[in-house]
């Protein structure tokens, strides 16, 4: 009588199923890849958010804010100040809400100034740098290059250091003790600034200065004006004017009934600060509809919650007396680009007015390049995709550029310059690192996540808010700065949540450590691909096999 057999799969010796090379059968190959997270992508200063976001979920708070810092000195000013482009397009906001990508930089900001954390100033080149402008570009600008180990000076035409971050921002937004301590940052790294210098003539002060190549960020800081029809009893003044007295303490006419001009950042602020000096009423008159409207969403909420008035689809006709005319206009079907376009209605309504602002943009001063051979197209200094002007060795960032104008894009404007400049200083081309595939939500797998819901910065009352200039919103406590870091999904990147290991039905993955990843085993994978359909993350993809 024969022997009874055994099933094929009981006799078979552990680890046996490696001795066949299963992963011939493969088409496609599954691959580990870095994908870009669309916050990276979106921030005009290049942050690796989702990397300093991971530190700071893990409690690394000096580590996070050195990741931070490479690319933004500023994180506890732009932590309050950034309209985080980043946020818009986080995966998150799919899910439930977009990560508080701005309030976990302020988080990290606030740490570093505690623990009076400082940067250090590379290697001296025996270069010297001249940057004309002591804003946001101009500072950013200066900490890069002496990263490099460039000797920078700026030359600051204003008795104090910051540019609009001081002069165009409120302190109830941007308060000046913080300010000061990120500023004084820079200078303790070395660079020097020349405060109350108005440079009137840039190859003068290049040749008596010694200086090796210039980068000018003199922003924009005029305001654009016009005349209305009729005679006006009131003062018409400019919105730069008016936040600069205010932070200057000059007496300023923000008094009786204000009516500000503009539909911008800059209109509210305005606004807010009209409120806050005593104001009796704040009528906001928008030329487009509530909708379109360029000042970001939570300005002009925040400012119609402490009492401002906002008319929108209209424009000032005419001033006569303190009698203001206004047009109705309505939206039209037809866009012009870039922006929505409007249309006269003919019909009109009045107000009263004590004084008018006009918040509707602003200017270059020209003045300033008339013994040069810089050039100047549509009120923007004209620059090549190094950020350089016309005339050699003068670069140019910031608000004076073909760029949008926010204090974000002055930073990273003023990054991309620093590098452009320590390139050209070493006699090399400025090459930007490229940049990987972006994560879109759709090569990830959301069932991973649950919901978390997010965490709401602490913001003062309407009433005590329009009292006086305190500051509006609040901090983060760690607990929750480590919370709010902790609902990022690492699009992209791989956060070894072991799912692809665990999943494999070939056994044909590694773990090799912590920190360290995994790695395909391809003897023995089949390409069957459920690896890259449970990535949580989108950090895995199938690539076609050579046959």
């Amino acid at each position: 009588m024969s022997k009874q057999q055994k099933p094929f799969a009981i006799t078979l010796d552990v680890g046996s199923s490696h001795l066949n090379k299963t992963g011939s059968w493969r088409t496609m190959r599954p691959v580990y890849v870095d994908r870009l997270p669309p916050c990276n992508k979106a921030c005009p200063s290049g942050e690796n958010i989702q990397g300093w976001l991971s530190l700071t979920e893990e409690k690394k708070y000096r580590q996070a804010w050195e990741l931070l810092t490479r690319d933004n000195p500023f994180p506890a000013i732009m932590g309050r100040v950034c309209y985080h482009p980043c946020e818009s397009i986080c995966n998150r906001g799919q899910l439930d809400l977009p990560v508080g990508i701005n309030s976990v930089e302020r988080f990290i900001g606030e740490q570093g100034l505690i623990h009076n954390w400082q940067f250090t100033a590379g290697q001296d080149s025996g270069k010297k740098v001249m940057i004309i402008g002591a804003g946001p570009a101009g500072l950013a600008a200066a900490y890069h290059l002496r990263c490099f180990g460039h000797q920078v000076t700026i030359f600051e035409a204003a008795e104090k250091p910051g540019g609009m971050l001081r002069y165009g921002i409120p302190k109830y937004r941007l308060p000046r003790e913080k300010l000061r301590a990120e500023i004084y940052r820079i200078e303790r790294m070395g660079v020097e600034i020349k405060l109350c210098h108005a440079v009137t003539d840039i190859d003068k002060t290049r040749d008596e200065g010694g200086f090796d190549a210039v980068l000018l960020c003199v922003g924009a800081q005029h305001s654009h004006m016009i005349e209305f029809d009729g005679e006006a009893t009131i003062p018409v003044l400019d919105a730069l004017k008016v936040l600069r007295d205010t932070e200057e303490e000059r007496p300023n006419q923000l008094i009786g009934r204000v009516l500000v001009y503009g539909g911008g950042n800059s209109a509210m602020d305005v606004a807010r600060t009209a409120i806050r000096m005593g104001a009796q009423d704040v009528t906001v008159i928008s030329r487009n509809e509530a909708a379109n409207m360029s000042a970001h969403p939570f300005e002009i909420q925040e400012a119609i919650e402490e009492g401002a008035e906002i008319r929108n689809l209209r424009s000032i006709r005419a001033i006569n007396g303190n009698e203001i005319t206004l047009e109705l206009l309505k939206s039209s079907e037809i866009e012009q680009v870039g922006k929505p376009k409007t249309v006269k209605t003919g019909n009109y309504e009045t107000l009263q007015a004590d004084i008018v602002v006009l918040a509707i943009g602003q200017l270059l001063d020209e003045q300033l390049f008339q013994h040069t051979e810089v050039r100047l197209e549509n009120q923007r200094l004209s620059i090549d995709d190094k950020m350089q002007t016309s005339q050699a060795g003068i670069f140019a960032a910031g608000d004076a550029v073909p760029s949008p104008r926010s204090v974000t894009h002055a930073l990273g404007t003023g990054k991309k310059a620093a590098r452009a400049i320590h390139a050209w200083l070493n006699q090399q081309v400025y090459q930007p690192a490229p940049q990987n595939e972006v994560a879109s939500f759709d090569k990830m797998e959301p069932w991973y996540y649950s919901d978390a819901l997010r965490t709401v910065q602490p913001h003062l009352d309407s009433i005590r808010r329009k009292n006086g200039f305190a500051e509006v919103v609040g901090d983060l406590d760690c607990e929750h700065g480590t919370y709010e870091a902790r609902r990022c999904m690492s699009c992209g990147n791989c956060f070894e949540c072991d799912n692809c290991y665990g999943i494999c039905p070939d056994n044909a993955i590694t773990k090799l450590g912590v920190g360290k990843g995994f790695e395909f085993k391809y003897d023995y994978c089949k390409g069957c691909g459920m690896c890259e359909a449970e990535c949580p993350c989108g950090a895995i993809t199938m690539l076609a096999e050579d046959i």
